[in-house]
């Protein structure tokens, strides 16, 4: 590690483990071929996380599926994905990362194509479920796979990259979902926002196989099977009731759901510090605790958390906004989002030239730049909602486009750079699982937010306050950005 004075006694368990083994069989380099296969498995997920935003209206009429159903089609993917994410990269330690991104690929376009040809909501709501869960398997195997076949300059590079699509792909859904539902290529209308993932799919399958190197652990173990269930038990507890308690009512189910969330959050936590005492039956945590008090993984996901839940709620917010609000139509509100996707790629681009200059300097002006496109953004549609068209937003979107460019990916870098190899499947899969459950925690929170208060006071003021409560996210953002390693290992 470059920096060990950072690097807390309690740590050294984790950094240990790869010496325990011995000398192990290098790994086969990443092509860029290779690199460009598992961007593509890592935009999938991510798009689509995002891509139905701008097609609910649409969704909505064909298949009268009322509020409740339509947070369901957004909700049940989110949680199914994240509730799978960290289990996916495990079995990806375990069994092979190639393999289980290939599986995950191949299951992805099925259940794509299950979406696209859904006869009714609760048909799309199942599928949506499904695709969430194939997301879980394939999108933990791409950090799995740069940590094992990269390093140095050019783990940085893939890293940038990586973050980079994964960035983009959040507005890059939207943009897509308004041009695919515009065009209504040959009547499918709708349906095409997930159709489209088929030959994609396909494509990155016979890709994966000729041009990603299979990795997988050196000393695989069995899966915690308790550890497991409390964690899925715990965001399910937690993500559910926050995502449908609006739209149905808030029903006693909900409050009985929130109400089991801390115990089984705390019995997890409890299980995984034991399990990893104790070792017993040869297994080892799901999420070790020694890997959350690394310094890098520890003070780098709680930038992650409230970036995360901003991120979430902002998108979905706009969406509704923009069409709803400013009656956009779906092509020209995902056309909105355009400045920010080409700004956000500039920012992941140039972000590690910045932080090897300036270190985590690099990262706290992201969270700034971010926070001033935000307030940018706000003083636009407040002082000049009425005719606020498609180039209204465009100078504030990226600017925030550009801070978010570099603060994710310089983030995600550093949450990574002292995961050892060996657990380089169950740390990117608590690093996404982060990610997609606090987006997913923004959406029901934020979302619900601006909607009850939109039908008090209106769409503009319930966007002002909206748009506040995530300026306090940027805010601690740009604070927990100083607690970071000035510098992050390649």
């Amino acid at each position: 590690m470059s920096d060990t004075r950072t690097t807390p006694p309690a740590t050294e368990s984790v950094a240990a483990a790869p010496a325990e083994e011995g000398p192990r069989r290098p790994s086969p380099a990443l092509t860029p071929l290779g690199l460009f296969t598992v961007l593509t498995g890592a935009a999938l997920p991510m798009i689509d996380f995002f891509i139905v935003n701008v097609a609910l209206p649409a969704i909505d009429h064909d298949l009268h599926a009322g509020p409740a159903l339509l947070e369901m089609v957004v909700g049940g993917y989110g949680v199914a994905y994240a509730v799978l994410l960290v289990l996916g990269g495990r079995l990806g330690d375990m069994v092979g990362r190639r393999r289980l991104f290939m599986w995950g690929t191949a299951a992805f376009g099925v259940t794509s194509v299950a979406c696209g040809l859904a006869p009714g909501a609760w048909w799309l709501v199942a599928a949506r479920i499904a695709q969430g869960a194939a997301s879980a398997l394939m999108l933990p195997q791409v950090l799995a796979t740069i940590q094992a076949t990269t390093s140095g300059a050019g783990r940085a590079r893939a890293l940038s990259f990586y973050s980079g699509t994964s960035g983009v792909s959040a507005s890059v859904g939207q943009v897509l979902g308004g041009v695919l539902v515009a065009a209504n290529v040959a009547g499918t209308g709708w349906r095409s926002i997930f159709l489209v993932n088929a030959p994609v799919a396909a494509v990155a399958l016979v890709l994966a196989g000729r041009a990603v190197p299979e990795t997988r652990s050196e000393r695989p173990t069995r899966v915690d099977g308790l550890g497991t269930a409390l964690l899925s038990l715990s965001l399910i507890s937690l993500l559910v009731p926050l995502t449908e308690g609006r739209a149905t009512g808030w029903p006693v189910w909900s409050w009985v759901l929130l109400a089991v969330f801390p115990f089984a959050a705390v019995a997890f936590a409890v299980t995984e510090r034991r399990l990893e005492r104790t070792g017993e039956d040869g297994r080892t945590p799901l999420v070790p605790p020694s890997l959350l008090r690394v310094r890098s993984v520890r003070t780098g996901l709680a930038v992650v958390v409230p970036f995360s839940l901003g991120w979430g709620g902002f998108m979905f917010v706009l969406a509704v906004v923009l069409q709803e609000g400013l009656r956009l139509g779906p092509l020209a509100a995902g056309l909105v989002l355009v400045p920010m996707c080409v700004t956000f790629f500039a920012g992941s681009l140039a972000g590690p030239r910045l932080f090897s200059r300036y270190g985590r300097r690099a990262v706290t002006a992201g969270a700034l730049i971010q926070g001033a496109g935000l307030l940018g953004l706000a003083a636009a549609f407040y002082w000049g909602w009425e005719g606020r068209g498609i180039w209204g937003p465009c100078a504030a979107m990226a600017v925030q486009g550009l801070g978010q460019g570099l603060l994710l990916p310089l983030t995600l870098r550093t949450v990574l750079s002292e995961v050892p190899v060996e657990q380089a499947g169950v740390g990117g899969g608590v690093m996404v699982t982060t990610q997609q459950s606090f987006m997913a925690l923004g959406v029901a929170t934020l979302g619900s937010l601006f909607l009850t208060l939109s039908e008090s006071v209106g769409m503009r003021d319930a966007l002002t306050v909206t748009l506040g409560v995530q300026m306090v996210a940027v805010v601690a953002s740009v604070l927990l950005t100083l607690r970071m390693p000035r510098r992050a290992n390649d």
